[in-house]
């Protein structure tokens, strides 16, 4: 059964997208994001999901994209910001070198613009809302994670070199 070499979790901000392909390229595998998989499953954008059917059917297509991709991908799989709120895929996950990007509150927002293209960051106070999914996920990110690695003060390349050394110690 093929199992990632590495699967990358963490907020909105905390760079899964950009370090899971650079991550990718350094362990010579192939890169893959469960989000760009909903969106290519049902043709259609997460934030127009979001909008016309609502979170909880967004979350239960995610939950079928994250069990797909641990069986059949093998190499670096980045997963949504809220895919470890559903305890299936916390279970799946279990037993997987999952690394945690984490990112403070302004480094998060200065990363995402708090941009309505975030589907769970439009509203009146998107900077209070980060703060409050900053907050409740994070016991969660790190109940799952094998490597956690804060990203604020850290170039891409160095958060890369970072996670490689991680999961080589978690090898041994």
């Amino acid at each position: 059964m093929m199992s990632p070499r590495a699967i990358v979790i963490g907020p909105p901000g905390a760079g899964k997208t950009t370090i899971g392909r650079l991550l990718a390229e350094n362990l010579d595998v192939r890169f893959r994001d469960t989000d760009a998989d909903v969106v290519e499953s049902t043709g259609r954008e997460i934030p127009d999901i979001f909008a016309n059917d609502g979170e909880p059917a967004f979350r239960e297509l995610e939950e079928r994209a994250v069990d797909t991709a641990l069986r059949e991908h093998d190499g670096v799989l980045a997963l949504g910001g809220g895919a470890v709120l559903s305890e299936l895929t916390r279970e799946r996950l279990a037993g997987h070198p999952v690394v945690f990007l984490s990112v403070g509150l302004a480094e998060g927002a200065r990363r995402v613009g708090l941009s309505t293209a975030r589907p769970l960051l439009a509203g009146i106070n998107p900077r209070a809302t980060f703060k409050a999914l900053l907050d409740a996920r994070l016991p969660i990110y790190r109940s799952v994670a094998a490597v956690e690695v804060a990203t604020d003060e850290l170039e891409p390349a160095q958060v890369v070199d970072r996670v490689v050394a991680d999961l080589a110690a978690l090898a041994c």
